[in-house]
This record gives C-alpha cells, structure tokens and sequence, in this order.
C-alpha cells in the first residue's frame, strides 16, 4: 500500500510539472518563446514539444501506459536538459535556474516510475 501511495505522488509530481509549463508553451508566453527562439525551433518546437509533455502527462496517469508515458517523458526532459546545458545556459532569463531544476525532478521521477519495478531488486543486491 505504502509503495503505491509513493507511485502515484511520484505520478503527480511529473504530472503538475509538465500540465503546467503547457500554458506557457501554448499561449506563446514571452519565456517560453525565448527559450525556442534560442533553439532556433520556435514556434514549430515549443508546440511540439507541449503536444510530447501532455501525451506522456495522460500516459504516467494511466497504470498501464506510465512505463511508455515516463519513458516518453525522460526523453523529452533529457532534450531540455541537454539544451539548458548546452544552449540556453541553466538561468534562462533571470530565473535562477528554476526550468532546469525543474526538468531535472522531472526526469528523476519519469526514472523512478520507469524503474519502479526493478529498483526494490537493485536495492537488494549486494557484492559478496
């Protein structure tokens, strides 16, 4: 019971994250427009990448989709952080990093929820 409990604040977690950085990638906010713009893949990337976090946001809600749904959403995180390393620097317009944090909790948890299954086995091994 207690695992499942921890599952699905897990799941949650994920969800609010990516729900609600969608309104800002699809009413065009000024932010989120910068970030593509830096990418050179505005506007055709940022709602792309929206349509990608609000498929794998209804796939982790669903018990039997979270495995694809947190897979799809360790891949899209892996490209934001890769692009906050990378491209747009970690502090994206004065925001004291909190986009890129906010991907790396993200990823961190679509892991766990992918691996939720095998962790209780890797915790158990041990060298002899």
């Amino acid at each position: 019971m207690k695992k499942n409990i921890f599952v699905w604040i897990i799941k949650w977690v994920v969800v609010v994250i990516l729900v609600q950085t969608l309104f800002f990638k699809f009413t065009g906010a000024e932010e989120s427009v910068y970030i593509f713009t830096k990418l050179g893949v505005e506007s055709f990337g940022r709602i792309a990448s929206g349509m990608v976090e609000l498929v794998a946001s209804i796939l982790i809600l669903i018990p039997r989709t979270t495995l694809i749904g947190a897979i799809l959403g360790m891949g899209t995180m892996a490209g934001a952080i890769a692009s906050h390393l990378f491209v747009i620097g970690i502090s994206v317009q004065n925001d004291g990093g909190v986009l890129f944090s906010l991907a790396i909790i993200t990823f961190i948890c679509c892991a766990v929820l992918a691996f939720q299954k095998k962790i209780p086995k890797l915790l158990k091994f041990q060298l002899c």
